[in-house]
């Protein structure tokens, strides 16, 4: 399993998600929001030398990292110093894609896809869309950027394909809840469809996907209604297909 290394760029988000308790607190750590500085993150990232296991590094927890003014400096150094992968053997990337451009996507394909480490050091970047339409992104995104962030996310799976790059993997997720529920298919074929386009070989599935392919993915919601929530979502993915069981999907491990 190896060590799950979480060094927030951080706690600053773009976006109000109303599942995400980022949005509903001032204090998303108990003290004002904030940018990691350059020798936190240079001293976090060489301190990972020397564990037994496996380490898996991811620079997300609450906030959302493209945000951080010197996002690519800190990347393109994690990776500088992983030669022959001697800190970390993985890297995944959480986003919501609003901060997304050509020019970021190009330079991230570029780092995953570099000599200096092993091919799938960069695994994935899991982008959070939770929505089909602009209404119901409004609403559970607070915040009017659904077109901005799909073409994005677009643009990156067309840009892989037309590198004919096999990492990072994509993993599109969706979050099922009452505002959104009633166009998870919606969602999923239109992302389906892209997915094809770009040649990928890709999962449907109702739990985390593995790191190793890109995948659709509908997760319950955590509330204060928990059997309610997993009961919806179950109610979802059976009729997208994705099982004939009865109640609650819920994973132990996925939360």
């Amino acid at each position: 399993m190896g060590i799950n290394v979480n060094l927030e760029l951080t706690d600053h988000c773009n976006i109000r998600c109303k599942m995400c308790s980022q949005s509903l607190r001032k204090l998303a750590h108990g003290a004002p929001h904030r940018f990691m500085t350059w020798d936190v993150w240079r001293n976090g990232v060489l301190g990972l030398d020397g564990f037994d296991e496996d380490v898996h590094l991811c620079p997300h927890w609450l906030g959302e990292p493209t945000l951080h003014p010197e996002f690519e400096t800190f990347i393109e150094y994690a990776f500088a110093v992983n030669v022959n992968n001697r800190l970390f053997k993985s890297f995944k990337l959480h986003t919501n894609a609003v901060l997304f451009s050509e020019e970021r996507a190009i330079r991230l394909l570029r780092l995953a896809n570099s000599e200096r480490h092993a091919a799938n050091t960069f695994e994935t970047i899991h982008f959070s869309i939770d929505a089909f339409s602009r209404d119901v992104y409004d609403v559970v995104k607070g915040a009017d950027r659904r077109e901005v962030v799909y073409e994005n996310v677009a643009r990156f799976l067309a840009l892989r394909h037309e590198r004919q790059l096999a990492w990072p993997r994509v993993h599109i997720a969706f979050v099922v809840q009452p505002d959104n529920a009633h166009e998870a298919r919606d969602f999923v074929n239109f992302w389906g469809d892209k997915l094809d386009l770009a040649k990928a070989d890709w999962d449907l599935t109702w739990d985390w996907p593995s790191a190793q392919r890109d995948a659709v993915y509908l997760r319950p919601l955590n509330s204060g209604d928990q059997d309610a929530s997993d009961d919806l979502h179950a109610s979802v993915c059976r009729d997208l297909g994705l099982t004939e069981q009865e109640g609650r999907l819920r994973a132990a491990e996925s939360f």
